[in-house]
């Protein structure tokens, strides 16, 4: 059991997973009631995918996407969650978002760095925003009080796409198969509609 000082629970997610976006602030509302830490980790999904076994949304069979939407809009429904079930900008990168997450967390600190996604996974998913485009990720950053000029040029530093390929290695190395992904006390649990089991460990704890 993990003692006071080093409860962590390692998140694995992408800016673009629409499942990240819908359990986001759930997460960090649990862990802030239960006194956890959460250690942010953005990865490069394709990457994660190539080393799993799984498929990326586009060449999944279509009666796996059809649910996948049936799917989330039951989830939006049920959490008062806004979604685009097909934004504007969807498919898109998100290895700049993610970029940008580390160059945060590394300059403002974790805490910031998860209201920043707050408001990147918000503006793709209900706001119709292309979060691979820079000037939405600076005016993005400028929400979240942060200077966005300033962590886009951090963001294309070789230390945070080192960090962003670091994430990915821990990721497969953890077994990760999809996100979000959740690791606490030893134990994984995959997905926004495992975030009931995740607050029991936490309250265990």
């Amino acid at each position: 059991m993990p003692t006071k000082e080093n409860r962590v629970c390692d998140y694995y997610f992408s800016p673009i997973s629409p499942w990240s976006y819908l359990g986001h602030q759930r997460l960090l509302n649990l862990a802030t009631q239960h006194g956890i830490k959460i250690d942010m980790k953005p990865i490069e999904i394709a990457q994660m995918y190539a080393a799993s076994g799984g498929l990326p949304l586009a060449k999944r069979a279509p009666q796996r996407q059809a649910y996948r939407l049936q799917e989330l809009q039951r989830w939006s429904d049920y959490l008062a969650i806004p979604i685009n079930l097909q934004p504007a900008f969807f498919p898109v990168s998100g290895d700049l978002a993610a970029k940008l997450l580390i160059a945060a967390q590394l300059a403002h600190g974790t805490e910031a760095a998860l209201n920043l996604c707050s408001h990147i996974m918000r503006a793709l998913w209900s706001e119709q925003k292309n979060i691979s485009d820079e000037a939405t990720l600076t005016a993005l950053a400028g929400q979240a009080e942060m200077d966005g000029v300033a962590l886009l040029k951090s963001a294309e530093t070789a230390s945070v796409a080192s960090q962003y390929q670091q994430n990915t290695q821990q990721a497969i190395a953890a077994n990760v198969f999809g996100v979000p992904w959740y690791v606490f006390d030893g134990q994984a649990y995959w997905g926004q509609d495992r975030l009931d089991f995740l607050e029991r460990a936490f309250a265990a704890s």
